[in-house]
């Protein structure tokens, strides 16, 4: 039993900053600017203390590290985080995001300021924990628990029709998660325990495999989302204000992949490969569907929000492949995509503070206004279509090669998806940077501010640094990975002999 360490500190840290944003007053300027810097610092010396985690852990073992454990809830629950390959660079991902999303709020909120940072620094405790937890109550905690903070950001300081965008959220996702919480008792009744690291090591029984694992398949497909219970997040996200788009698509929807990763596929593998067909299919359909509907949006923000759904497929496709290539570009995908469409809801934002309209239609031009924004949209843009050279273009192409090995035909289909998404990003970039500079109301409109500058730059940085250089990523997840890979390659068993079988 090992008390409280590095991850419970990066991970409660978040909630210091709520403490003292209790006491700020929301009546004046000041106590609004009070709120702000509060929240800013608070997350930024979370991702300081992300970084020093990171230098300590060992990119070589494949196990978990910086492990804590401790009895809780009166000794009937063990509390234990800690963080392998897989988890830990999400875990970064989200540290990193945190303060980009107060800049970004910096402005545009100026109602209930203290209350709209409290709701992210609660979220981004939520977020981390998830990542690092290693007790399935404590997991399934964090894991819910999301839904509250990111519910009241979009139903409060949300577009319009806020309040049907964040019920739609909320109940999709949370009956998803119910019938995960059905397996989960059902699992500690089995095995005794709710402690992942043992769980990991249980043989349950093959028939009771296929009804867990669609159990945890019930939340993890909504939460990423895969079609077709996808149709919560162009709302969601059309609604949501800038900073609840960027975490939504960055960290939100990465919590359905790693929980693939850390559950479905190395508590039940017989399950995985007798349902692999069934993704398959349902990523293929997600990555062709989905970029053709982003094709005909009018609305910059739901056609990112497309995009998204049509990047998981790759994502959901990678891990089934279930070779090492496959599932590490799943993985740097899902950090890529974070990174990217995180920037690109950035770049919407930039736009709607000065217009306060994301429709198409209203723009054109505004490469002849503002060139630093062409300039970053731009690389936004061809890092979403999967430009090489860009960190797009890794997770893409690692995603179908493990495809590839695994299925050729899934491959080639998945493929077009590439060809739809340089037609839809580039159909947006063309009407709204390019041509002139006819609508009178954009003749004022103002480039990137420093803040700006400095929120997108080190985004614009990163993209170009992990496309040419993804060693990082993919050192600190390979042993994981690996370890994983080789779990799902034993000898088949009755399901999987099944499904090779029928295949």
């Amino acid at each position: 039993m090992t008390g409280p360490g590095i991850l419970s500190a990066l991970t409660f840290l978040p909630l210091v900053g709520v403490f003292m944003l209790l006491f700020v007053r929301n009546d004046d300027e000041a106590g609004k600017n009070a709120a702000r810097h509060i929240a800013l610092w608070t997350t930024v010396a979370t991702f300081v203390l992300a970084c020093l985690a990171w230098s300590r852990f060992d990119n070589s073992a494949p196990g978990f590290q910086m492990v804590e454990q401790m009895g809780w809830a009166g000794g009937g629950l063990v509390y234990k985080m800690g963080v392998d390959g897989i988890s830990f660079p999400f875990v970064v991902l989200t540290a990193f995001l945190m303060p980009f999303c107060i800049l970004a709020s910096w402005k545009s909120i100026d109602t209930r300021v203290s209350e709209y940072m409290i709701a992210f620094l609660v979220l981004e405790t939520l977020m981390i924990g998830v990542f690092c937890a290693l007790d399935l109550v404590l997991f399934y905690l964090f894991f819910e628990g999301g839904l509250i903070p990111m519910f009241l950001i979009i139903g409060i300081w949300g577009g319009k029709r806020r309040i049907y965008a964040s019920f739609k959220f909320f109940l999709y996702t949370l009956v998803g998660s119910l019938l995960m919480l059905i397996a989960i008792m059902w699992m500690a009744n089995y095995a005794h325990t709710t402690d992942i690291t043992t769980l990991l090591q249980t043989k349950f029984p093959v028939d009771a495999q296929k009804w867990l694992w669609l159990a945890f398949f019930a939340s993890f497909a909504v939460k990423m989302p895969m079609w077709p219970v996808h149709t919560w997040l162009p709302d969601a996200h059309v609604e949501a204000p800038t900073a609840g788009s960027v975490i939504l698509a960055g960290i939100l929807l990465k919590m359905g992949g790693y929980g693939f990763l850390r559950f479905s596929l190395p508590m039940f593998p017989e399950a995985s490969h007798h349902f692999a067909p069934l993704v398959f299919a349902l990523s293929v359909i997600a990555i062709v569907y989905t970029s053709l509907v982003a094709l005909v949006q009018e609305d910059i923000k739901k056609l990112i929000a497309y995009s998204s759904v049509a990047h998981m497929g790759f994502v959901t496709m990678g891990m089934f492949a279930m070779n090492q290539q496959g599932v590490q570009g799943a993985v740097f995908q899902m950090v890529s995509h974070g990174l990217v469409s995180g920037a690109l809801f950035l770049c919407v934002g930039v736009i709607y503070d000065r217009m306060h309209t994301r429709e198409i239609a209203a723009y054109g031009g505004l490469v002849h206004r503002m060139p630093l924004y062409a300039v970053a949209f731009m690389l936004f843009t061809m890092a979403n279509v999967g430009l090489p050279g860009t960190s797009g273009f890794v997770g893409e192409f690692l995603t179908l090669l493990g495809t590839f090995a695994a299925n050729s035909k899934v491959a080639f289909f998945a493929t077009s998806g590439v060809i739809l998404s340089a037609a839809y990003a580039l159909y947006l970039y063309r009407r709204v940077i390019f041509g002139k500079l006819e609508k009178p109301e954009l003749a004022s409109i103002q480039d990137l501010s420093m803040r700006e500058v400095a929120i997108l730059a080190p985004l614009f940085f990163l993209v170009i640094y992990y496309g040419v250089h993804p060693a990082p990523i993919m050192d600190a997840s390979a042993a994981s990975v690996a370890q994983l890979v080789k779990s799902l390659g034993s000898e088949p068993g009755p399901i999987k002999a099944a499904a090779l079988a029928t295949h």
